[in-house]
């Protein structure tokens, strides 16, 4: 079976949490062993070139940025569909019920020639053969915020690099220098990300702060306010593989995220896997039973309520090793497994309305 991967053109352009998704969900992926006689192979589709039609399965990443339009294409196809949409939890019956108003009011005054990412996404769900959610909130937000019904909907969450949980602290002391407490964010430099709130809220706390991630040309003013205060540093940006990234997580006495939402943030899972305590924004679909010793979750905006989750932790830091164990079950070979399970089920109950397309197929480009 060939499965095909797409998401929105430009995504390879800068690096993140939903670039590493995809590619390490690909290579995970090519080492699932299906049983005999089954056979898998996942690429990336050459939007410019390939054709959909190529493929038994068609897995889209992220429901907006006009992805809607390559779920139907697909569907016009009759192939099977599977949506990761990353849709922020924040999502609910109230949020839905004005995203459709606003969608309204915007088709009437447009005369129906402008539509919102709201029903883009929402159409996206509506036609997707299965949808895959990160976590119970993502899930809940889908169904309450879309209307989307249970039994197409399966939960797996991002895996973590294995090591990530073998990392120790030399190279980072080695190279920077820091040989004290800190706290560390790893993510884009932007005032989404809110790395000057942290940093502000931790000023006389005698905890520096470490901040990796790259500075988008538009956001170098943010960068520049944040490098005027004395107590933070910034490394640039680090790629994913790089072992001065997992080092710096082990190093941190704290690692902070107190954006202004993430569904499932790797850098979260990737900390945690390093045994490095975590203070993250309230607005996550991040959920992990019992671990309020080692994961804190407060409002983006409450930087008093981040510094006080902060200092407890440097101050009564937990096991490291009681905090790996939080996510010892996150790989990404256990949740390829899974989503190669699904791909399987999907082309099994795909076969008549794939015949029923087949002969017009390869006249369909991208």
């Amino acid at each position: 079976m060939r499965v095909g991967i797409l998401s929105y053109p430009m995504l390879f352009q800068r690096d993140g949490g939903l670039q590493i998704q995809v590619r390490e969900t690909i290579a995970a992926l090519n080492r699932v062993m299906p049983r005999t006689p089954r056979s898998l192979q996942v690429q990336l589709v050459d939007a410019n070139h390939g054709y959909l039609s190529d493929y038994d399965v068609i897995h889209v990443f992220s429901a907006i940025n006009g992805n809607y339009r390559i779920v139907e294409t697909a569907c016009e196809l009759g192939l099977p569909v599977v949506l990761s949409p990353l849709l922020s939890p924040g999502w609910n019956r109230a949020a839905a019920w004005r995203a459709r108003l606003v969608d309204r009011l915007a088709g009437r005054l447009t005369d129906w020639m402008v539509q919102t990412s709201y029903a883009q996404s929402k159409r996206a769900l509506q036609l997707a053969s299965l949808v895959i959610a990160l976590g119970e909130a993502e899930r809940t937000a889908i169904i309450d915020g879309f209307g989307m019904e249970e039994s197409k909907i399966r939960v797996f969450p991002n895996g973590i690099n294995p090591h990530f949980f073998t990392a120790n602290s030399d190279l980072f002391r080695r190279e920077t220098g820091i040989d004290r407490p800190f706290v560390l964010m790893v993510g884009s430099i932007s005032p989404y990300k809110n790395q000057l709130g942290l940093a502000q809220a931790l000023a006389g706390s005698n905890l520096p702060v470490v901040l990796i991630g790259a500075a988008p040309r538009a956001d170098q003013a943010y960068l520049q306010q944040l490098l005027a205060l004395r107590h933070v540093s910034w490394l640039g940006p680090l790629d994913h593989a790089d072992p001065l990234l997992a080092s710096a997580f082990n190093a941190a006495a704290v690692a902070a995220l107190p954006s202004q939402g993430e569904v499932f943030p790797l850098s979260v899972l990737e900390a945690l896997a390093a045994g490095t305590p975590v203070v993250m924004t309230a607005q996550s679909a991040l959920d992990l039973p019992a671990s309020a010793f080692a994961l804190r979750k407060v409002r983006w905006d409450d930087g008093q309520a981040q510094r006080l989750a902060i200092e407890q932790l440097v101050a009564q830091r937990p096991e490291r090793a009681a905090v790996q164990a939080l996510v010892e079950q996150f790989t990404w070979d256990r949740v390829a497994s899974q989503i190669a399970d699904c791909y399987f089920g999907l082309q099994a109950g795909a076969g008549s309305l794939t015949a029923l397309a087949g002969r017009g197929r390869r006249r369909h480009a991208i």
